[in-house]
């Protein structure tokens, strides 16, 4: 297998924007750089910190992966750099920590955005000096760790409203790539939805022969909040639910409710502060298009990729409000905030 094919073996796709960032990636991999993957939830962030450790000197060492958002933070700590035996209630036994399992290969920290600011400048320590000690020892111990990072928040924003520290931002962004969501490379979802139905089929054990074309125009024209793991869990909701060697549209009602055409999920509001004409036109349209339904699953906050108070606010700024008529119809209880 040739080199690039085996550094790439899991990552399905050759659009434009992926081949972007996977030209990236080769070229990091060969050094020890830190890398800081962004991107939405499931666009294959921990694929691609796999590819980059696949394609560096340390391939034959270890690959540790820790999802910083999984585990309680009053642990968080102990996970990184281990304990020793008494060094908290409950901490019966020595454990050696991620980054001293990672010593001499490569460390993921998946969601590095949730670690608690009281954790941050132990981090940024063993980044910098390449040494820490766990928990309970005054015994400093010396680690060899590539680190790559990925979170699914804009860091830089968490830095500007003073929930991530500046100084560590810098240290983790030595080479920045950002991963398109799915709706950004839909020349790729032919190929990850044949990729997925052998994959089901064949853990199922059923003979999919057939992917109706309207069946992929459905997967192709839907703007998948949820990106690749979406994706794939809906081919596999599919399988399971096919019969007769056709593939099964697992896409039901309310997710057909979100086919593209649609600038719900391509629009980009980069601050409250610079909105203009046609930010108020699109959330007017988009608030009249969900019943002016803010909240919830099919409200516009969700249509638009905000949080429910970020549009509250920007309907403030716009002087957007409810029409009279609507709100009666609320008063009726015919639509819900």
């Amino acid at each position: 297998m040739p080199e690039h094919d085996r550094i790439f073996e899991r990552i399905i796709g050759n659009s434009a924007a992926l081949e972007s960032v996977l030209e990236q990636v080769e070229q990091v991999a060969s050094t020890d750089s830190t890398v800081l993957i962004e991107g939405e939830t499931g666009t294959g962030k921990e694929l691609v910190a796999h590819a980059i450790h696949n394609g560096s000197q340390r391939v034959g060492r270890a690959f540790i992966k820790l999802n910083c958002a999984a585990i309680p933070l009053d642990l968080l700590e102990s996970e990184m750099f281990g304990h020793e035996k008494g060094a908290f209630t409950g901490a019966i036994a020595q454990k050696i920590g991620r980054f001293e399992m990672a010593d001499k290969g490569t460390l993921f920290l998946d969601e590095v955005g949730d670690i608690p600011s009281a954790l941050q400048p132990k981090l940024l320590r063993v980044l910098q000096e390449q040494e820490f000690e766990r928990l309970g020892s005054g015994r400093t111990h010396k680690v060899d760790v590539r680190l790559v990072a990925a979170s699914n928040r804009s860091l830089v924003r968490m830095v500007a409203r003073g929930q991530f520290r500046s100084d560590l931002y810098y240290r983790l962004n030595v080479f920045p790539v950002l991963l398109p969501a799915l709706r950004e490379r839909r020349e790729d979802i032919p190929a990850l939805v044949t990729h997925f139905v052998k994959l089901f089929s064949r853990r199922m054990g059923k003979q999919v022969e057939t992917i109706p074309p309207e069946t992929m125009a459905a997967f192709q024209s839907y703007s998948w909040p949820g990106n690749i793991r979406e994706l794939q869990n809906l081919v596999e909701r599919g399988i399971i639910l096919t019969r007769d060697g056709v593939l099964h549209n697992p896409l039901h009602k309310d997710q057909k409710e979100l086919m593209i055409p649609s600038l719900y999920r391509t629009r980009i509001f980069y601050s409250s502060k610079t909105l203009g004409a046609s930010d108020r036109a699109l959330i007017l349209e988009t608030l009249e298009q969900a019943r002016w339904v803010v909240g919830g699953p099919h409200g516009a906050a969700a249509k638009l990729g905000l949080k429910r108070t970020t549009l509250l606010t920007m309907m403030t700024r716009l002087a957007i409000s409810r029409p009279i008529h609507q709100e009666r119809a609320d008063e009726r209880g015919t639509t819900l905030q």
